[in-house]
C-alpha cells in the first residue's frame, strides 16, 4: 500500500490531465521528451503487430520511460502512468498524422465507416507493472469533402490519433459508439481507476 496518493502522468496530453481531474487524482507532469532516452519508445508499429498490442507496447514502454526519470531525476517515488491511443480501421493503425494531408486522408477514409480505438494504460511502481486495454467502436457519418476542410481548419486533429478528438468538434461526425467515451478521448477511466486501486490509490 502506498503511502503517498500521487502519481506521475507520462504524458503532455491536455485530455488525459482533464480526465485525471475529473476522478479526483493528484498528479504531477513528468513530461518525457525532455528526457535523456526518451528516443526509447519508437512510436511504430512492428511487423504484423496488431493495433491493440501495439497500443499496450506503447503504453508499457511510456511507462517505463518514465520510471526511468523517476530515477535519474532522484525524484519521489510515485507511481508512473502511460497511456497510447490507437485507431484501427480495416486492420490499419492510424496514428497521429504528420500534416494536413495525412489527417485529410484519414478523415475520408475513416467518413461513413466504423472503425476501432484501442486506449491502453499502464502504471509502473519500482519493478512491478500493470496495464489494462480498452476498446471502443465508433461510428462516423458521411463526411463531404467541405465539412472535413472546415474541421482541418480548426487545427484540432494535431497530435491526435485518427485526426480527430472526440471531445471536440469532431463529435458532431460521431453516430455512435460502443465502449468507453473518455477511452476514445485517451484515458478510460474505469480502467485507469482498476490500475489505481490496484496498486492502493483510492479513487
Amino acid at each position: 500500500m502506498l503511502v503517498d496518493k500521487r502519481i506521475y502522468l507520462a504524458s503532455q496530453s491536455p485530455r488525459r490531465r482533464e480526465l485525471l481531474r475529473q476522478i479526483g487524482i493528484a498528479f504531477d507532469m513528468l513530461p518525457l521528451r525532455a528526457v535523456a532516452g526518451r528516443m526509447d519508445v519508437v512510436e511504430i508499429p512492428k511487423p504484423d503487430e496488431s493495433a491493440p498490442d501495439f497500443a499496450q507496447r506503447m503504453a508499457t514502454e511510456k511507462a517505463a520511460c518514465g520510471w526511468r526519470a523517476v530515477d535519474m531525476r532522484h525524484l519521489l517515488r510515485f507511481p508512473v502512468l502511460g497511456a497510447d491511443t490507437v485507431v484501427e480501421l480495416d486492420g490499419d493503425i492510424l496514428g497521429k498524422p504528420a500534416d494536413r494531408f495525412g489527417a485529410e486522408a484519414m478523415l475520408t477514409r475513416l467518413s461513413g465507416r466504423q472503425h476501432h480505438v484501442h486506449t491502453a494504460v499502464a502504471m509502473r511502481h519500482e519493478d512491478r507493472v500493470e496495464l489494462r486495454l480498452s476498446s471502443s467502436l465508433v461510428r462516423f457519418a458521411t463526411l463531404d469533402a467541405a465539412t472535413i476542410a472546415r474541421y482541418l481548419e480548426t487545427g484540432e486533429y494535431l497530435g491526435k490519433a485518427g485526426a480527430y478528438g472526440i471531445q471536440g468538434r469532431a463529435g458532431a461526425f460521431v453516430e455512435h459508439i460502443e465502449g468507453s467515451y473518455s477511452g476514445i478521448m485517451g484515458l478510460p477511466l474505469y480502467e485507469t481507476a482498476v490500475l489505481l486501486k490496484a496498486f492502493g490509490l483510492t479513487v
